[in-house]
């Protein structure tokens, strides 16, 4: 979806003019630090050296030994309780300080390519996928029409992979020029898991990769929701004169920019795009993302194709960066643009944006799991430290948000404490280190790639998606744990929403219910310390938030609705009756 009003041509050449790579050969991306080009950046230096130092006095102040709870002649599963207090406000305290550190260490290293002129001749294929069914085809036809404007200095063929060997997908390719290839009736291409599982994406990208990858030196990728602007190819393609990029990466935004919903979901993004992945390239090493992507061919098949993962974009990263290209001997190295060349669709409903939340939620659990405990033996440490940094985002959070309401269980129940601290330091010290932390997060929105948000607005709307996406990742981490089978599920597209309902919110509606029952017990029980009422009522308030704005929003929109039906019936002809259809002996074409 392109909408107008949005400047998208300024926005696809954040980066730079495209330039020319020096004469003399040995070509290597070359990059300009976000941090030297700023004329203010001692703020910035003072931000992200006090928000980690006063974070890290808050921990030491709330865990020092003098301040340990201490119950002389106490029952000992009281004691216990306290200790489990203890212990979970100290890892609350040092998540957000490993928070507090990856926002300050991002801010100091983030860096953008150099963008230089693309190598002519290079062979490349244009990639999109199709599932008959669950994406309408008017949508396909937006991202192939997108796909066959690309300008290239060199052979470029553009692809279907159509899952259902659709006939009017077929019959849209052949209009539009556009080569169709499905897996649809090969066993080997439809396995039960690995590289060829069936009713995947990467399933579908291998079958093409196994059959006509060896055609291409190159091949380009979007989301089938995504529109690729003109110079996409030419905007990416130069960072690959370079013989140890593996793949290129740009930033993700939503041009369905109408609902609450995408808006704040695209807000949401706006650290990782604007600056995780832009530090990511001082260690060469952006993560992969599968909405809008060049990569290099030959470095796929050297690590046997895309990862089987429910989210094999990071898998597939992860490998990569692994692995070493064998003819250089260097590990293979990935570079991140803020161009936004390719523009796509977000979540429009609650059950959409958590659905997407924990699939890439499960997706991290998964590479964790699975993956992370070989990247010591194979990874350089900088690269190493990165990924560690991007990939504890979803556990830290999911940790925390179960901590959090632990801590206010055992006290509003029991009365437990871990810790004794004077209230009037503890308020100073949290309020200055949030201060600091939240004026870090805003001076780096003046590194917003978004070409939809207001020039700047704050990213409030983004700040509190990620706060109440914590119940998500929680339920996500405790599926990935016990292995519950997750399968991908498509996200609706092309204006279509899975409508929400109150079962949308159980997982919140559930943390509410305990939050609740604590705070009324707590008055029972006495157990009446202001700091842990009000940490209670803070979860409910993000608990109970997306079902309040899901309520404000279903009754705007009836309103609405009935708002226009009475202006309908007060409109002349439009009592009621139906008006009489007349035939006529002309057509003004369409269907």
């Amino acid at each position: 979806m392109r909408p107008e009003g949005y400047d998208y041509d300024t926005h696809s050449r954040l980066a730079g003019p495209l330039t020319e790579p020096e004469d003399g050969g040995g070509y290597r991306v070359q990059y300009r630090s976000l941090l030297a080009g700023e004329p203010h950046r001692i703020r910035a230096v003072l931000l992200m050296t006090l928000a980690p130092l006063l974070t890290g006095a808050l921990l030491v102040y709330l865990v020092w030994p003098a301040h340990w709870t201490e119950r002389e002649g106490g029952d000992r599963w009281l004691v216990g309780l306290d200790v489990t207090m203890l212990v979970a406000i100290g890892l609350i305290e040092v998540f957000m300080l490993v928070n507090v550190v990856s926002i300050a260490h991002a801010t100091m290293v983030a860096r953008d390519p150099v963008p230089v002129v693309p190598e002519p001749g290079t062979r490349v294929a244009f990639l999109t996928t199709y599932v008959p069914g669950k994406e309408p085809l008017a949508m396909v036809r937006a991202t192939l029409e997108g796909a066959v404007r690309i300008e290239h200095t060199g052979p470029m063929d553009v692809w279907l992979l159509d899952e259902g060997d659709d006939d009017e997908a077929k019959a849209l390719c052949a209009e539009l020029g556009v080569r169709h290839f499905t897996r649809k009736g090969v066993p080997e291409w439809n396995r039960a898991k690995g590289p060829h599982k069936a009713r995947t994406k990467h399933g579908n990208y291998n079958a093409w990769l196994a059959r006509h990858g060896g055609a291409y030196d190159f091949f380009a990728s979007v989301d089938t929701d995504h529109v690729p602007l003109p110079n996409f190819l030419t905007r990416m393609m130069g960072f690959f004169r370079d013989p140890d990029v593996a793949f290129v990466v740009g930033p993700q935004v939503y041009g369905n920019y109408t609902s609450p919903v995408t808006k704040a979901a695209e807000s949401q993004q706006f650290l990782f795009h604007a600056l995780i992945q832009r530090a990511g390239n001082r260690y060469r090493a952006p993560m992969f993302v599968g909405t809008n992507n060049v990569v290099r061919i030959s470095a796929l098949r050297q690590v046997g194709g895309l990862y089987d993962s429910i989210t094999e974009d990071m898998a597939t990263g992860f490998e990569l960066h692994r692995h070493r290209n064998p003819a250089t001997g260097r590990h293979w190295r990935s570079v991140y643009t803020p161009d936004v060349l390719a523009v796509g669709e977000g979540p429009a409903s609650w059950t959409d944006f958590f659905t997407q939340q924990m699939r890439w939620s499960r997706g991290t659990y998964e590479t964790v799991f699975q993956q992370y405990w070989k990247a010591p033996f194979s990874m350089p440490p900088g690269r190493l430290f990165s990924y560690t940094l991007m990939l504890v985002y979803y556990p830290m959070t999911a940790v925390n948000w179960l901590l959090g309401v632990l801590s206010c269980v055992l006290f509003l129940w029991f009365g437990a404490s871990g810790t004794q601290v004077a209230a009037s330091v503890w308020l100073m010290l949290y309020s200055d280190a949030a201060a600091l932390q939240i004026g870090l997060y805003l001076w780096n929105r003046r590194h917003n790639v978004s070409p939809h948000e207001p020039e700047g607005s704050g990213g409030l709307a983004g700040m509190a998606m990620s706060a109440l996406s914590a119940p998500i990742y929680a339920k996500s981490l405790g599926s990935a744990i016990l292995r519950r089978p997750c399968r991908f599920v498509v996200t609706p597209k092309g204006g279509g929403t899975t409508a929400d309902r109150l079962l949308t919110f159980r997982i919140h509606l559930f943390w509410t219910a305990v939050l609740g029952c604590s705070l009324v017990a707590s008055f029972v029980l006495g157990h009446t310390h202001v700091a842990m009422r009000t940490w209670a009522v803070l979860a409910m308030a993000i608990s109970l938030a997306p079902v309040a704005v899901w309520s404000v929003t279903a009754a705007q929109e009836r309103r609405g609705r009935r708002a226009a039906a009475r202006q309908r019936s007060a409109e002349p002809g439009t009592d009621g009756e139906p008006e009489p259809a007349f035939a006529t002996g002309t057509t003004s074409g369409g269907n």
